[in-house]
Formats: C-alpha cells, structure tokens, sequence
C-alpha cells in the first residue's frame, strides 16, 4: 500500500513537470502561427510577386529575349536569375515595412488587443512573435520562395535552350547554384535581417504607440533629424544611415566589385568582419531597446 501511495504522486509530479517545460517556447510558437493566420499577406504577396515574375520570365524566354542575353555574354549567365533574386529581395524589404508597422496598430484598431490580452500569453512573447516575422520569417520565406523560382528558371531556360536545338551545358556548368543559394541566404539574413533590426523594432514601437497614422509618426521623427542636419551642418549622414540600414548595405558582409550582385559566384563571404563591425552591435543594442518600450507601450496601451 505504502509503495503504491508513493508512486502515485511521483507520476502525477513527472506529469505536472512535462507541460512547464513546454510552455516556455510553445506561446510563442502559436504567437508566430496566429501572425501568419492573421497576416496572409506575409506570404500570398511574395508568392504573387514570384508567380508574376515567372510569367513573365516564360514569355520572355519563349520570344528570345534570354535566350539571346545568354549567347551575348555567356560569362554571366545568372543575370536573369540575379534579377529574380533581387526582385524578391526588394518585396521582402517591402512586405517587412507594411507589416510592421501595423502589427502592433491593427490589434488596437480592430480591438482584438482586448481578446489577445485575456490569454494567458505575455506582452513579451507577443512583441517576440511579431518581431520574428520581419527578422526571420520573412527572410528564410524570401529564401524559399527565390530558391524555387530560380530552379523553375533553370527548367524553363533548358527546355527552350533544348527545344531550339543548343547546348545546356552553360546554364548547368557554369552557374553553381547551391553556391548561390548559399550566398542568398546569407546575404538576406544579414544585409535584409540583422542590419536592419533597428528600423523594423522602431516601426514595431511607432505601431504600438500611435493613435493614427502610424507609418506617418513613423516618418516624421526620421525626416525631421535629417532635415535639421541637413539646415544646421550642411551634411546628411544620418539620412545615409537610415538608408543604408533599410537597404540592406552593409560594408563588412562580403567582398564584393561594384558591380557584383551578391549571389555572384565569385563572392567571397566574410563573416568575421561581419560580425565584428560595431555598427551591428550598436544596431542590435538599439533595437532591442525599441522591442522593450514596444512591450511596454503594449501592456499599458489601450484599444483605440
């Protein structure tokens, strides 16, 4: 009897325990699943945008424009494919802004804030969650998507090249494009992730103070530091800074020629400059100090 009266609230302790280890990171990965729920937009742009350029990329090949680019300058090759990779990179950059700037806004419009907050999850995992989705989500959906749009590339050239009596060999010898897709992730959760972590946490913040408006008071502080350099000191380098920040240009990422495309083939990565550049630490330093005052504007902040 007494053996069983001890096993007994031993099995319900190991039971009790399981779910308080999982809960540490299951709130935040149904925070994650509830953005992408209720922001469809994350993904149907991209792959719109990717459907178009893959229709037109069709057209174009079928009526010779690739077809002859290609026997032009067979030593670049990928220059249709760098397109597509930069085509996907810049409706990213623009996917992240929108989103981000409503993420914090729109549960307060639509005052759903009033039913998220009755959970039992924290302003700190739901800040959390929308921050991974300009941060990581939509970086490695960039990724995929540019990935499968260059392999359909790849089919599409062959089969014309093929249909038109050539040789392939160039398209399958000459472009390595695991080495590119290496270099494009990389290069996107770099130069389009990490670098510009403090201008996606500061339209987060912005999100969930403002009233109204929101990619206006966005703007607003912005414009005006620039525009107060530019009248007192005759300079624009904070102008530069913003810019080079949402850009995604980042000196210390890869050595690179000018008119390189970051994927080319004869990038050579340089991850230790990268991650010792005092600029990406100052930047992340200061985007995690936006990410605190957007979770507390969020637990104080009423609906609009």
């Amino acid at each position: 009897m007494n053996t069983q009266s001890n096993a007994m609230p031993e099995s319900f302790q190991t039971q009790s325990v399981a779910p308080a280890a999982l809960s540490a990171t299951r709130p935040l990965y149904w925070s994650v699943r509830r953005e992408l729920w209720e922001n469809r937009s994350i993904y149907i742009v991209p792959l719109a945008v990717a459907t178009a350029a893959l229709f037109s990329f069709s057209i174009s090949i079928i009526a010779g424009i690739w077809e002859t680019s290609l026997r032009l300058d067979p030593a670049r090759p990928q220059a249709p494919f760098d397109i597509a990779a930069g085509l996907m990179m810049a409706t990213g950059i623009i996917v992240s802004v929108f989103y981000s700037v409503d993420a914090l806004h729109g549960e307060r419009r639509d005052r759903s804030i009033l039913f998220w907050k009755s959970l039992p999850v924290s302003d700190l995992i739901t800040v959390l969650a929308k921050a991974s989705i300009p941060l990581v989500i939509l970086p490695l959906l960039t990724v995929a998507i540019t990935v499968a749009m260059q392999g359909i590339m790849l089919l599409v050239s062959s089969a014309v090249l093929l249909a038109s009596g050539q040789s392939v060999a160039m398209l399958w010898t000459k472009l390595s494009f695991v080495q590119m897709w290496l270099l494009l992730l990389y290069h996107v959760l770099t130069a389009h992730a990490l670098w510009p972590a403090p201008i996606y946490c500061w339209l987060l913040l912005v999100s969930g103070w403002a009233r109204r408006a929101a990619f206006l008071w966005a703007a607003l502080p912005l414009l005006a530091i620039a525009g107060v350099e530019k009248i007192t000191f005759h300079t624009s380098h904070f102008a530069a800074l913003v810019g080079r920040r949402f850009i995604g240009d980042v000196p210390a990422i890869a050595s690179t020629g000018p008119d390189m495309f970051p994927t080319d083939p004869m990038t050579h990565i340089t991850p230790g400059h990268f991650l010792g550049s005092p600029g990406l630490w100052v930047g992340l330093a200061v985007a995690t100090a936006f990410l605190a005052a957007a979770v507390r504007l969020r637990r104080y902040r009423e609906p609009i």
